[in-house]
């Protein structure tokens, strides 16, 4: 039995359960399993994700991935929160393939997070790697530890920003990038 199994099994004792209950035997490995899977990304590296996709390319207009999901833990109540994640950059001589943004998303989303933490992670990792003109990132997401517990508001859902070079300098370039987010599909 790993260490988190054998905590999981403490806290259903712990909450006045049986873990030896039929339907509570196996618990414990599908929870350490699970917190495995929900935290993946503390053993994934944002350099070696990016580098493999990283092209010179003269391209020098907005690039926007919008819609990304992704799914989270809030790091002060280990309860999910979830929703969208919008990412652009202006390209300055490198773009990187459209898959490594979404998977980015993932691998940050996959640790224990605040919702702003997870806005910046992302956008300073772009950042750094590809030294675009700007990165702008909006993350739409609605979190459990409000819906469930504490104020128990259930369509309420939190927006964070992060806007680096041309996005923060720029207020032309920042409108375009919320005009198109909030465009509809025409595909």
């Amino acid at each position: 039995m790993s260490r988190i199994e054998a905590i999981v099994e403490e806290l259903l004792h712990e909450l006045g359960e049986d873990p030896r209950r039929e339907g509570l035997l196996r618990t414990p490995a599908r929870v350490a399993r699970s917190f495995e899977f929900f935290t993946q990304g503390y053993r994934l590296d944002p350099q070696k994700i990016l580098n493999d996709a990283v092209f010179e390319e003269s391209y020098n207009e907005m690039l926007i991935v919008k819609d990304i999901d992704f799914f989270s833990l809030c790091e002060h109540h280990m309860l999910p929160f979830f929703g969208r994640a919008h990412v652009a950059y202006v390209p300055n001589g490198r773009i990187v393939g459209l898959s490594k943004i979404a998977r980015l998303v993932e691998m940050y989303s996959r640790r224990l997070q605040v919702q702003e933490r997870l806005t910046n992670e992302i956008a300073h990792v772009i950042e750094k790697v590809l030294q675009p003109r700007g990165v702008a990132v909006i993350l739409e997401a609605q979190h459990l530890c409000m819906m469930m517990r504490g104020v128990q508001k259930q369509n309420s859902y939190a927006i964070s920003s992060a806007m680096l070079g041309e996005f923060e300098s720029d207020s032309k370039t920042r409108g375009e990038f919320v005009q198109l987010i909030h465009r509809s599909r025409a595909l």
